[in-house]
């Protein structure tokens, strides 16, 4: 057991439509909070998205400045079909962990991978082991999404990601901790390609789109043409934007229509 106290919010007190839980977790030897969306359905075993942060944010962000309940909402008017959205802490490392098993400093994989995921299927009525499970994020946490979804394919029905640091090396853009900092028992474990090689088969539909006048385009060009000569199948956009939660908000409607389309399709 790696969650040792769970204290969750009252909705007779919380924001519409939306638990808070605050976990003590083994793995990170603190308390994280995740914000929960849409837990309240009367449907069973309905799909998770987990929605990951960038760099300097918490599990608020998504919401408060993102807007992602609003994007939800206005798109089930339109016939998206009911979801649950996970929106947890990155773990509350520096300015960004990562979401990486850092080797002194926390397994911030675990924390999402067991923590964060067993503790919303215990937790939240509405959704089970039977549920399907889906990842995005968005910069920082567009890496965490496109790594732990190549990782641990067989769990995930579909990746999604924004605007994404695709490597390491690209946290120097965000932050000044030095990036041995983020160091982890295997060189091979914060590499994308090599998790969607080692898994090519089990992989489920994946997406990424990165703004033309984002910083980390030709991050993301990179990427996209090392899936290329890997016949790692994808889809890719670049669209008008650079790196901003008006770009997010606007473009969390793709992945939202993505993941739709998956559940429609199965």
């Amino acid at each position: 057991m790696t969650v040792t106290r769970i204290e969750k919010s009252n909705p007779k007190y919380a924001r519409k439509n939306t638990l808070t839980l605050t976990l003590h977790s083994d793995n990170l030897n603190r308390r994280q909070d995740v914000t929960v969306y849409n837990p309240y359905s009367q449907q069973k075993d309905l799909p998770i998205v987990i929605l990951l942060h960038g760099v300097y944010g918490n599990n608020w962000v998504w919401m408060d400045l993102g807007g992602a309940h609003q994007v939800y909402e206005n798109l089930r008017k339109q016939g998206l079909s009911e979801f649950v959205l996970v929106m947890p802490s990155d773990g509350g490392i520096w300015e960004g962990s990562g979401y990486l098993p850092l080797q002194q400093h926390g397994n911030f994989e675990k924390w999402i991978m067991d923590d964060v995921i067993n503790t919303v299927i215990d937790t939240v009525d509405s959704v089970s082991s039977d549920s399907n499970l889906y990842i995005s994020g968005l910069s920082m946490g567009g890496f965490g999404a496109l790594r732990l979804g190549a990782k641990y394919a067989k769990r995930f029905s579909g990746i999604s990601a924004h605007s994404s640091i695709t490597k390491v090396e690209d946290l120097a853009i965000f932050t000044d901790v030095p990036l041995s900092q983020y160091q982890t028992a295997d060189a091979n474990e914060s590499d994308i390609i090599y998790w969607c090689q080692q898994n090519k088969a089990d992989l489920p539909p994946l997406r990424l789109d990165c703004g033309t006048s984002d910083d980390l385009i030709e991050s993301n060009r990179d990427l996209v043409s090392k899936l290329q000569a890997a016949k790692i199948l994808h889809q890719y956009q670049e669209l008008a934007g650079c790196h901003e939660w008006e770009y997010w908000n606007k473009n969390l409607v793709k992945t939202l229509h993505f993941f739709n389309q998956i559940e429609t399709n199965r």
